[in-house]
Parts: C-alpha cells; sequence; structure tokens
C-alpha cells in the first residue's frame, strides 16, 4: 500500500510503499476513503507525543470501509462503512468498565502508538468496542472529522461543558476543533463568541453560528471582550488552541462559577501553564478536560448530524492528495489553514 512516512521527528514526510496490514483476531483492517489533516498529528511530527516511535505513518481521523476482520470479530463485516474515536479502548480497564473508554488506562491510539491512516489501508484492533457505523450514504470526508475534532467538540462541548440553550460559550481558537465547537454549540442553543487572530477563520466561525467574532489580534484584551459582549462573562469557555496564553484567557473570559474546559494540547514548554488559581477559588471555576468521545457515546451526535441540525461537512474547507498532505503537515505549526483538510486521494498527484 501507499503510505506517508517520516523517518525520524521533523524530518520531511514521502509517500512509499509499505506492506499491507493485517487484522489482530479482535481487529480489522479499513481501507481508508478520508482522513483528516490534524494539528495533533504535527504535534507527534514534532515529537511531542512519547507513544510514537519512527518511523512513522501519521493520521488519526478515519472513515472507510471494513476491508478485512479478525477470526474473533462478531459485529463487523467487510464492506461495513465505519469510521472510530482516536483513543481505541481496551474495555476491561476500571475506567472501560465505567464507560470511560475516552481515558481507557490501557488505550491504543492509531496514528501515535500504532501506524496511523495517512495509507491506503490502516489496521484497527478492538473493533466490536471501538468502531463506529456509519449510515449508507454517508459522506467520507464529512465523517472522517467524527474520529476526532467533531468528535472531542461534541463531548467538551455538550458532556464536559453542559451547554444547552442560553449558555454563554466563548471558544479560544477557531481551527477544526475550534469551529466545530462554534457549530455545536449554535446547534444547542448556545450564545457562542469566537475569539482567533485570522479573519478568515473569524468568518468561518460566523458562518457556522457564532453570535460574536472576536479579532485577538486587534484586541488588547481579549477575555475583557468575551466580558462586555457577554454581559458580565462566559458560563462555559474553551481553549481550543492549546497555549498557555488561551488558557488563561479562558479562565479570564468566565462568569463567577464558569468552567473551563481545556481541549487543545499544551506541550513542550506550555505544557505545565499557571493559573489564575485566586479567581479559580474565589469565584469557584470549574477547569475540566475532554478527550475524545467513546464509541458507544456517538448516537446522540450520530442522530444530529442524521437530522441535518449539525452537518461536518461544513467544516472541510480542503481536499488534498496523500503527496500533497505530506508536504502539508509540517506547516501546521506555523501556518493553520481555517477549517479541516481532509485526504481523500490515496495515489497518484494531489
Amino acid at each position: 500500500m501507499k503510505a506517508a512516512i517520516y523517518p525520524a521527528f521533523q524530518a520531511p514526510l514521502s509517500v512509499e510503499t509499505v506492506a499491507d496490514p493485517t487484522p489482530d483476531a479482535d481487529g480489522v483492517v479499513i481501507e481508508v476513503r478520508a482522513t483528516g489533516l490534524c494539528r495533533s498529528d504535527w504535534h507527534g511530527w514534532m515529537g511531542h507525543d512519547p507513544m510514537i516511535e519512527p518511523p512513522h505513518v501519521p493520521g488519526h481521523e478515519v472513515a472507510g470501509v471494513v476491508a478485512a476482520v479478525g477470526a474473533s470479530v462478531r459485529d463487523f463485516a467487510v464492506g461495513d462503512r465505519v469510521t472510530v474515536p482516536f483513543v481505541v479502548a481496551c474495555g476491561e480497564c476500571a475506567e472501560c468498565r465505567r464507560g470511560d473508554q475516552q481515558v481507557c488506562s490501557r488505550q491504543v491510539q492509531p496514528g501515535f502508538s500504532s501506524w496511523g491512516s495517512f495509507a491506503e489501508l490502516v489496521a484497527l484492533p478492538r473493533a466490536d468496542l471501538n468502531l463506529v457505523r456509519l449510515r449508507d450514504g454517508a459522506d467520507f470526508v464529512a465523517m472522517a472529522s467524527l474520529g476526532c475534532r467533531f468528535a472531542t467538540a461534541w463531548r467538551a462541548v455538550a458532556s464536559q461543558g453542559r451547554a444547552g440553550p442560553g449558555t454563554k460559550l466563548a471558544v479560544f481558537g477557531c481551527g477544526g476543533v475550534g469551529l466545530s465547537a462554534v457549530m455545536i454549540g449554535a446547534a444547542l442553543g448556545a450564545e457562542v463568541v469566537a475569539v482567533d487572530v485570522e479573519p478568515g477563520a473569524l468568518r468561518l466561525a460566523a458562518e457556522l453560528g457564532a453570535t460574536h467574532a472576536i479579532d485577538a489580534s486587534r484586541t488588547p484584551d481579549a477575555s475583557a471582550a468575551v466580558v462586555e459582549r457577554t454581559g458580565g462573562g462566559a458560563d462555559l469557555s474553551l481553549d481550543a488552541v492549546g497555549s498557555a496564553a488561551a488558557f488563561r484567557a479562558s479562565l479570564l473570559a468566565l462568569r463567577r462559577r464558569g468552567r473551563h474546559v481545556q481541549i487543545g494540547l499544551l506541550a513542550g514548554s506550555e505544557s505545565e501553564p499557571r493559573a489564575p488559581m485566586d479567581r479559580v477559588i474565589g469565584w469557584e471555576l470549574e477547569l475540566v478536560g475532554s478527550h475524545g468521545l467513546a464509541a458507544h457515546a456517538y448516537p446522540a451526535l450520530l442522530e444530529l448530524v442524521a437530522a441535518g441540525r449539525l452537518d461536518p461537512a461544513r467544516l472541510v474547507t480542503a481536499r488534498v492528495g496523500l503527496e500533497t498532505a505530506a508536504e502539508l503537515l509540517p506547516q501546521l505549526g506555523s501556518h493553520p489553514s481555517p477549517g479541516i483538510t481532509v485526504i481523500d486521494r490515496f495515489l497518484g498527484p494531489a
């Protein structure tokens, strides 16, 4: 099969012919029809993830068709249309037994702990527990985001953030996951304030349902601007960037007893940001993490997609071939593009 691979951290990617994967007894091999190009893949390429050992094939947002099944797989067959959470759970640890597979203590993450979906084929273990069936006719390009960004935003906004009608929601960072959060918040009836430094991202946020858009590059104090626009502070605020500055700004944008949800990965020198704990204590603020979505929790999200209340396809701003993706991945740290870029061609020129 063809796959985009890097031989070492921060080394150029190239498209190579590598051996086809085979399924574990409890796993499947997926023929990849679409896979997202995500900033988390860039973090892995940079060397920020200890699970990765080069040479490595990135990619964790995948939608496709089952191409082969292991001997013990019961619920899926060749030809089924599926996606999968980026956390592939074990089903046996204490977290999994509680239904919290998104924080499984024995998780694997294709694209990180094993080779991922920047390839024609990808092997996935523990299929019966982790695969998510897609309806017939579902667009693979739109569904690819359900493996990470859209699903992650759903849990952050709907579950961890408890957003609903009338919630005042601030989203710091309007990349793929931030824009997903904007869409989901609007669909749930929240009043959404989008914050970013890129005018294009803010325009897209407004199109996707943001009531207010704040250009942090032109605003001396984005937190104060959110407080003003929301009439006293956000009920719920998200750092969808993954930076110490966005983390702090999100906290300071909250009203008393508001909730901060951290989605963006804080890596390297920013992995342990300082928090205004006097504010957290005095205002009884909540600080919550959010890490993907367990497979069993997908139905509520998929129902809104099927009903047309959420349309992940609106987030897709570019479709590229595998060779172009290999060139784009190293640029995600400094030149992110609005929306989601999806690989939907795996052979030939981009």
